[in-house]
C-alpha cells in the first residue's frame, strides 16, 4: 500500500492507496501516527479514501485509533471521499457519528 501525506495548514491529509486490510493496516497506522507526532500544530486529520479499493475491519481500527489520537489534542478527524463498500463499512461501524464526512 502506498500512503501519501500532505500538510495543509493546521491539517494533515492522509491518502492511502490500495487496500486497507489486515496486511496493510499497521503500515498505514505507523505512517499516520509518525506524521501526526512530528507536528504538534496539527488540529485536523483528514483521511482521504478516494484511492482505497477495499477496506475491512482492520481499517475501522485504524480510523478509530487516529480519531482518539487527534481528539486527545483537541482536534478533529475528517473522512473524505469514501465510496462504495468502504463508505458502507464506515456507515455500519458508526464512525460517522464521531467525525465529519466530506466529499471533494
Amino acid at each position: 500500500m502506498k500512503v501519501i501525506i500532505k500538510k495543509e495548514g493546521d491539517a494533515l491529509r492522509i491518502i492511502p492507496q490500495g487496500e486497507v486490510d489486515q496486511h496493510s493496516a499497521s503500515d498505514l497506522r505507523l505512517k499516520a501516527d509518525s506524521a501526526v507526532d512530528r507536528d504538534a500544530g496539527i488540529k485536523r486529520l483528514i483521511l482521504d479514501f478516494a484511492f482505497v479499493s477495499f477496506m475491512d475491519s482492520s481499517g475501522i481500527g485504524v480510523v478509530i485509533g487516529r480519531y482518539k489520537k487527534i481528539a486527545s489534542r483537541g482536534g478533529e478527524l475528517i473522512i473524505e471521499n469514501a465510496r462504495g463498500s468502504t463508505d458502507k463499512l464506515l456507515k455500519m461501524s458508526g464512525i460517522y457519528s464521531l467525525c465529519a464526512k466530506k466529499e471533494r
